[in-house]
């Protein structure tokens, strides 16, 4: 303790000011104790971690350069030990002989007829690779070629063994065509309540404009034929003005079914301003919105799963929940709003059901 005592003094020392006060003779020292000094580098030998202290003058009868010369003499004249047994490369001892595994008795006992066992011992290695995925052994083979011998005729594997470690070439997929909707032309005719559009799709159109999106919403209001909106992928993300009218619209709108706005970059927030506006809407049957690029949260999945519980309409709801609590009430309120339809078109079809009274009652 008294030696961490005499330590603390030196804490707060200011090192520049120690070095502002030395003298250039002071620093050309410090320099040359400083030069070539590494003790932390454990990649070096030792005697070049710090500099050479034994360049002094011998001060006795013992001199150090002599005696360096004196042990490299006398370990050069230093004849080496002879083996006690010289090799001559002669083996000896028993040669190791590995043991044979024993056979199991089952393949012991299964003889096969003489014709049997002269095909497969001259069959090819596609033969064999066929004779494997008749008898199962589907691991010699990958899952497309097992199934095309399966159903084959004919030696469907050329290349025999050698075709397990290749993998199965598929054909490349053509990308989609690109989305053929004007965007401005639906538009007018959704303003001017043309009957014979009833699916709005503007799937994949990227960089649509808010104030675009805005007006749609603010179309659908009034429109009456309507029945499908989708706007997936288009990276819509959720500016207050475009959901705010989306939301108004669905409170007001009587003719649209089907809602899908999956696949953009929708936050929490705006998803809760359509989900909010779902007890007001009794004609909304199908609402997508999975898929987005951040994930809504818990606390936002509670609040939809409240919303979803007081709508009697809705029947499906496209969206994976993380939690399993909001995940089956989610899914109870859907089977719940499908069951109401159900007992519905049993009363339109067979009328209304008049309980039976009992007897002497």
């Amino acid at each position: 303790m008294s030696y961490r005592r005499e330590l603390e003094k030196y804490r707060d020392l200011d090192e520049d000011e120690i070095l502002g006060a030395l003298t250039e003779e002071e620093l050309r020292t410090l320099e040359n104790e400083l030069d070539e000094l590494d003790p932390d580098n454990a990649l070096l030998p030792a005697g070049l971690r710090q500099k050479d202290q034994t360049t002094k003058a011998p001060t006795g009868p013992f001199k150090r350069e002599e005696l360096l010369d004196h042990l490299e003499k006398q370990a050069k004249e230093f004849k080496d030990r002879e083996d006690l047994v010289p090799y001559t490369g002669e083996k000896r001892g028993k040669v190791w002989v590995p043991k044979q595994k024993p056979m199991d008795p089952v393949l012991e006992s299964v003889t096969l007829e003489p014709e049997l066992e002269e095909a497969l011992a001259n069959a090819s290695d596609a033969e064999l690779c066929d004779i494997a995925a008749i008898l199962g052994m589907h691991t010699l083979m990958s899952n497309q070629q097992y199934y095309q011998a399966l159903g084959s005729s004919s030696i469907v594997n050329k290349e025999g063994l050698n075709s397990v470690i290749k993998p199965t070439q598929y054909k490349p997929v053509p990308d989609e065509e690109p989305n053929s909707t004007d965007v401005e032309e639906t538009l007018e005719r959704i303003k001017n309540n043309d009957p014979k559009l009833e699916e709005v799709n503007l799937n994949n159109i990227r960089n649509i404009p808010i104030p675009t999106l805005k007006a749609y919403a603010e179309a659908l209001k009034e429109n009456s034929y309507v029945k499908k909106f989708s706007i997936v992928g288009t990276r819509s993300n959720d500016p207050v003005a475009f959901f705010k009218a989306l939301a108004e619209m669905l409170k007001v709108n009587k003719t649209l079914k089907t809602l899908n706005v999956e696949s953009n970059f929708i936050s929490g927030a705006g998803i809760l301003r359509l989900v909010e506006a779902l007890p007001y809407n009794t004609s909304l049957v199908e609402l997508k919105i999975d898929n987005q690029s951040q994930p809504l949260g818990n606390k936002v999945e509670m609040e939809i799963v409240n919303m979803l519980e007081k709508n009697a309409t809705l029947l499906k709801f496209g969206y994976h929940f993380t939690q399993q609590g909001p995940r089956l009430r989610a899914s109870n309120a859907m089977m719940n709003n499908n069951d109401l339809v159900r007992k519905r078109r049993l009363a339109d079809l067979t009328g209304p059901i008049i309980p039976k009274c009992r007897s002497g009652v």
